[in-house]
């Protein structure tokens, strides 16, 4: 071990570590019995011998409610029966008799009950009661009044009822049901009072509104959480009724709809503001309610073709709420100093301004940050709607002359499409490109620069421009797009990247300004509260101090890392942005110039410069998809020449094979990601000409020359050397062969000997550099490549000539192999040698053994077979000491 301090000091050191140790062993000890006592109490000695008693299914109180619950539904059950059923049997006398009683007590039984705290049976009794009361309404009408109107009475019951049911909980107000009862009671008065009225779905949807008013009142200022939520859920459905109800009167009738979807947002949005819990939703939809409103006045007072630009504009208008001011409002949530989170958020719940000293002077006319969210978000919303209703223009100019329905170069054009789209479309593009301009964020201003791009592409359609100011916008469009992917600084000012833990305020999707920008809204982000400074009051028994240097459980607590969010930079993200657009524009302009020849060359050109500028000037990946990008600009422009020259197909597949010769020149002086990208597109380039020359074999031949001669070429550069040196080599075997078949050469050695002489070549390079190699890596394929080949054609050759120059040859390598103890060179050219043998002599085998008698061949068989076993012993040691042998060579 080694020590950098002297052993003394080490060994205080050593000590004091231990001590720590100690203490803190101590600590967690102490902790753990302590929290043992709390989840595991102590029991006394005798408690296990006592039998534990069974576990109740449920509470006495469940029990009684559930006995309450079922006596009140019977006798209810019982009173509806005895209404419906036994009144006719009865006369006037006793029926009134009998509904006064049996009302009278159930009402006043609670009374009684409540006094002798038996509330839940009092609860019973007066549900049983408020039923009565329905029904002696229902028995009132059909005996009294029935010649009323039957919506009429009703309303009139109901709010009769209501009335009372009030009172009477009001009286009583240890009672529960009641005055939830009267609530829901008194939604119908209003509405059913209008429909016995005569009045119509917009008379009945201002009732429905007026009675979610009340309701909001109630809301607002009533105490019992029953009837305030009672309350709430019905204001929530008889306004959204009067909401829907206005929004379909926006559309057929402006001037009736919107008094009524006003009306509807000015309720709304003050609950809204009086509620800071459900400000966000509220106030959203009183802002959906506006702008519905205002669009459809707007709408009924413009043409047809400015009806979606009207909505769009109110929306815009609405979303700039969020923009009202500069300090910190009430309601926002966030203390000044010397204040409190929940001080200003009481506040905004009791007034909706507050009067924190720390907010500035005038700041509490704004409103709160959850209205604005809410207004913001509903004018965002419709103001997305209407972009996406602008963008058919956009996919039309942009995919238009993709889809081509004429021919290339035919100086036709196709029919436009969406002609009769309203060209108010790029005004609504327009609108939105201006209202996010002014945004310094991020998001918005790349926002900005996509519909910039959407609004130059959808000018075309919407204002039917000619064919040569279409294609003069596409590419001017694809220039300035490119241009700004690689100069975006003048569009980044007032925007800055900024890295911290994720959800602190200052990590990426905050978009927070420099300083000239506009200043950030107080109250945006809240700071964490620890929650560990309540979490001990909130957890029990407080735990017993821990012993030790006095550090609390939570500072010794292990915390959990935070999260770093990835930085955003600006120029990155609006480059990019800049970038997919100019791509897009640039394929769309090649495929328009199509239809006419002179402005294919123009825009290939174009195309090709301006890519050419990216793969120099940019920078990332975008360089790599330029220079890509570049080449196939340049192929197409050969395509372009040589079908302007009337080139047959393996003129141009010859054409074409500039092509990787440039980007191998270029792939020497570019850098190495570029470089290599470059390359590949040539190569797949090179494929492609090949396979147009593939018709004519003669060419073909040519092509695979030249294509072999650019891979040499290549090959002298080192990082390039291994793979294009035997792509070179391929392609000039495949020339090779490929101009053989054409001369008609049959001959199989004139297809492998191009093929083992190089082999050859390197292999022997290679034994020189390691003479370790095996042999069979160095020379058995080479080999093998020609003897096997021309074996198989001596055996089928009736000549001798083949036969002969093959044994010669097979002689020679397996000498050579004997002389410098190569294991292939011998094995193959022996084994070679042998059959080659063999296929001369069978002839005259087979001559020999036709002249003998037929005994004689199984005859000579077994004295063979009997020698062989006599000797088997000697020829297993000499067959192994053979292997050996060739064991022992390379």
């Amino acid at each position: 071990m080694d020590n950098s301090l002297p052993p003394a000091d080490e060994l205080v050191l050593v000590d004091r570590e231990l001590a720590q140790l100690d203490t803190r062993r101590s600590q967690l000890l102490a902790r753990r019995a302590w929290l043992i006592q709390v989840l595991y109490p102590p029991v006394a000695a005798a408690a296990p011998l006592r039998p534990r008693p069974p576990v109740a299914d449920s509470t006495p109180r469940s029990a009684q409610n559930v006995l309450l619950t079922l006596g009140g539904t019977l006798l209810t059950i019982a009173a509806v029966a005895f209404t419906l059923v036994s009144w006719g049997s009865m006369g006037i006398g006793a029926r009134a008799t009998v509904l006064a009683v049996v009302t009278g007590a159930a009402l006043a039984a609670p009374v009684a009950l409540l006094r002798k705290g038996l509330v839940s049976t009092a609860e019973a009794v007066a549900a049983l009661g408020l039923v009565l009361m329905v029904l002696d309404a229902y028995a009132l009408h059909r005996v009294a009044l029935s010649e009323t109107d039957g919506l009429g009475y009703t309303a009139v019951a109901s709010a009769v009822l209501a009335a009372a049911w009030t009172a009477y909980g009001s009286a009583l107000s240890r009672l529960r049901i009641p005055l939830p009862v009267a609530v829901a009671a008194a939604q119908l008065s209003l509405p059913l009072g209008v429909l016995a009225a005569g009045g119509g779905s917009t008379a009945f949807a201002w009732a429905a509104l007026l009675t979610a008013t009340a309701d909001a009142a109630v809301v607002l200022w009533t105490r019992p959480v029953a009837v305030r939520i009672t309350a709430g859920t019905a204001a929530t459905a008889l306004g959204g009724w009067a909401l829907l109800t206005g929004g379909w009167l926006s559309l057929v009738s402006p001037w009736s709809g919107a008094p009524l979807l006003l009306a509807g947002a000015a309720v709304t949005l003050y609950g809204a503001w009086r509620v800071p819990a459900f400000a966000a939703a509220a106030s959203a939809v009183a802002g959906l309610a506006a702008l519905t409103a205002v669009g459809g006045l707007l709408r009924s007072a413009l043409p047809a073709d400015w009806a979606v630009p009207g909505y769009v504009l109110c929306a815009l208008a609405l979303a700039s709420v969020w923009r009202l001011g500069g300090g910190a409002a009430a309601g926002d949530g966030v203390p000044g100093p010397g204040g409190n989170a929940s001080a200003a958020a009481g506040g905004a719940a009791s007034h909706g301004a507050g009067s924190d000293p720390a907010v500035p002077a005038g700041a509490g006319v704004r409103p709160p940050r959850g209205i604005r969210l809410g207004l913001a978000g509903a004018g965002a919303g419709v103001a997305a709607l209407g972009l996406v209703w602008a963008l058919p223009p956009v996919a039309a100019g942009l995919l238009g002359p993709v889809a081509r329905t004429t021919d290339v170069w035919s100086g036709e054009h196709a029919a436009r499409a969406l002609t009769s789209f309203p060209a108010t479309a790029v005004l609504v593009l327009a609108v939105a490109l201006a209202a996010l301009a002014t945004l310094p964020r991020l998001w918005a201003r790349c926002g900005a620069l996509a519909l910039a791009w959407a609004l130059l592409t959808a000018l075309p359609v919407s204002f039917e421009l000619p064919y040569a100011a279409t294609l003069a916008l596409q590419l001017v469009t694809t220039a300035a797009a490119l241009w700004i992917a690689v100069r975006p600084g003048p569009l980044t000012r007032g925007l800055r990247a900024v890295t911290a833990p994720a959800g602190h305020p200052g990590a990426p999707g905050t978009d927070t300004p420099d300083p000239h920008a506009a200043p950030r809204e107080a109250g945006s982000t809240t700071p964490e509260a620890p929650a560990a400074a309540s979490a001990p009051a909130a957890a029990g028994p407080a735990a017993p101090p821990v012993p030790g240097p006095g550090t609390p459980w939570a500072a010794w607590a292990p915390s959990r890392p935070r999260a770093q969010a990835p930085a955003v930079e600006p120029a990155t993200a609006l480059g990019w942005t800049a970038y997919v657009g100019g791509l897009a524009s640039a394929v769309s302009a090649v495929a328009l110039a199509l239809d006419v020849r002179g402005a294919t060359f123009a825009a290939l050109g174009v195309v090709l410069a301006l890519l050419a500028g990216v793969a120099v000037l940019g920078t990332d990946a975008r360089r790599v998809v330029s220079a890509c990008g570049a080449v196939l600009a340049a192929t197409g422009l050969v395509f372009a020449v040589a079908a302007a020259g009337d080139f047959e197909d393996h003129w141009t597949a010859l054409a074409l094979l500039l092509v990787p010769a440039a980007t191998a020149g270029l792939g020497s002086r570019a850098p190495r990601p570029v470089a290599l990208a470059v390359e590949i597109t040539g190569g797949a380039v090179g494929v492609l000409a090949l396979g147009i020359a593939a018709s004519r074999p003669a060419f073909l031949a040519l092509a695979l020359a030249l294509s072999g001669v650019i891979a040499a070429a290549t090959a002298v550069r080192p990082e390039r050397r291994r793979f294009a040196s035997w792509t070179a080599a391929v392609l000039f075997l495949l020339a090779t062969w490929v101009r053989l078949a054409v001369w008609d050469v049959t001959t199989p050695e004139a297809y492998t000997l191009p093929v083992t002489v190089p082999a050859l070549a390197v292999g022997f390079l290679r034994r020189r550099r390691d003479p370790e190699a095996s042999s069979w890596t160095a020379y058995g394929p080479g080999l093998a490549v020609t003897l096997l080949p021309s074996l198989l054609a001596a055996w089928t050759d009736p000549e001798w000539a083949r036969p002969l120059a093959l044994g010669v040859a097979a002689l020679v390598v397996t000498l050579l192999g004997a002389r410098f103890r190569l294991q292939a060179l011998l094995v193959l050219g022996g084994a070679v040698l042998a059959l080659d043998g063999l296929h001369e002599l069978a002839p005259y085998v087979v001559q020999a053994v036709g002249a003998l008698p037929r005994w004689l061949p199984p005859a000579l068989a077994g004295l063979l077979l009997l020698a062989v076993g006599a000797t088997y012993e000697q020829r297993l040691r000499d067959a192994r000491r053979l292997r050996e042998r060739l064991a022992r060579m390379r």
